[in-house]
């Protein structure tokens, strides 16, 4: 579903992808939801609030994945 989004990357693009990091804020969040999961505490709204996040990271990680195989693509090809 996301191959033709790493096929039409430019390199500056993929780099901005590559370097995308949570802001603060959101990974106190995060880790706050990840431990009351641990836990088994998690209210319905905060576990629906916690899969949000990891689907979210799923999608980052895999955009992040196919940004850094077209930087390492762009190398190659100079």
């Amino acid at each position: 579903m996301l191959d033709p989004v790493g096929d039409c990357l430019t390199p500056a693009v993929a780099t901005r992808i590559v370097d995308l990091r949570a802001d603060p804020r959101v990974v106190e969040r995060l880790d706050l939801l990840a431990a009351k999961n641990a836990e088994g505490v998690l209210t319905p709204r905060e576990e629906a609030e916690y899969e949000a996040f990891v689907e979210a990271l799923d999608v980052i990680a895999i955009l992040q994945a196919k940004a850094r195989r077209a930087i390492r693509a762009g190398r190659r090809s100079k």
